[in-house]
Order: structure tokens, then C-alpha cells, then sequence
């Protein structure tokens, strides 16, 4: 088997990011104005995308093939994309997701910017949500060329 990569996925690339949800039918896109991180065999197996938010990043769109799940490829791919943040990371799960992300470090005792405050509340009219948070402790990728912060 060969050995899973987790990387940034470089700009000429993120098209292949979308083909990848599409094809297990996930309803995720990948954001033009995140830094995209995937794990890769020979494809991509697993991604993520991390959005310039406030003074942090905003952890959206993880997904990983179906036939690679409990694997440990997403815990992986997480921990490897925000060990290069310095800030804080956020997202919006699940509760029954609650335990998988405390094992990565993140809380629920987190103190979210207004702009994903606002946007956590209008997801949670339609379904149940959490918003969870981590601080990490080194240097933040940087935005995509042309793209500014939120």
C-alpha cells in the first residue's frame, strides 16, 4: 500500500477537489479562498479546507472516501493542517462528531468571531450544530494568492 501524503493542495490543482467530493457524491466544494490540504495515495484520498477568518481559520469541508473511513486518515489530515496554524482554528460538527474532534485537541468552550457566531446560528435552525475551537501553536498557512481575510 503506498503511504498516504497530507499537504497542501498547490492552486493549479483545487479543481481536483471538487472532482474528488463529486465523486462520492458529497455535497462539500472546495472554497477558492481557503488554503486546501488533502491526504493523497496516488489520489486524493481525503480533504479539507482551511478559510482566513478573523484572527484565525475556519475548518470546513473535511471528507474522506468512504472505503478509507476509521482508518485514522481524517484525525491525520486535521492535525497535520493545524499544526501549521498559529491562532485559533474553529469549526461546525455535529454533537455525535464532539468526541472525535476532542480527541484532536478542540473544545467546545470556544470564542467564536461575530461573522461565524452569526453563520452558526442560521446553520442550527436547520440542523444540529456545534462550533468547537483549538488553539495551535505554530505558524498559520497563508492565504491564497488574491485573497483576502474575513
Amino acid at each position: 500500500m503506498t503511504a498516504i501524503v497530507y499537504a497542501p493542495l498547490e492552486a493549479p490543482l483545487w479543481p481536483l477537489m471538487n472532482k474528488f467530493y463529486r465523486a462520492h457524491q458529497s455535497s462539500m466544494k472546495a472554497s477558492k479562498d481557503a488554503q486546501l490540504w488533502v491526504a493523497r495515495q496516488q489520489d486524493i484520498i481525503g480533504g479539507l479546507c482551511l478559510r482566513s477568518m478573523a484572527h484565525g481559520y475556519w475548518l470546513t469541508g473535511l471528507f474522506v472516501a468512504p472505503a478509507l473511513r476509521g482508518q485514522g486518515v481524517a484525525g491525520a489530515l486535521v492535525k497535520a493542517s493545524v499544526a501549521a496554524c498559529e491562532g485559533p482554528v474553529w469549526l461546525f460538527c455535529d454533537p455525535e462528531l464532539q468526541g472525535f474532534y476532542e480527541g484532536l485537541g478542540f473544545s467546545v468552550e470556544v470564542d467564536l468571531p461575530y461573522v461565524l457566531h452569526e453563520r452558526l446560528v442560521r446553520y442550527q435552525r436547520n440542523k444540529a450544530m456545534i462550533a468547537m475551537g483549538l488553539e495551535p501553536t505554530l505558524a498559520c498557512p497563508a492565504p491564497a494568492p488574491g485573497t483576502t481575510p474575513q
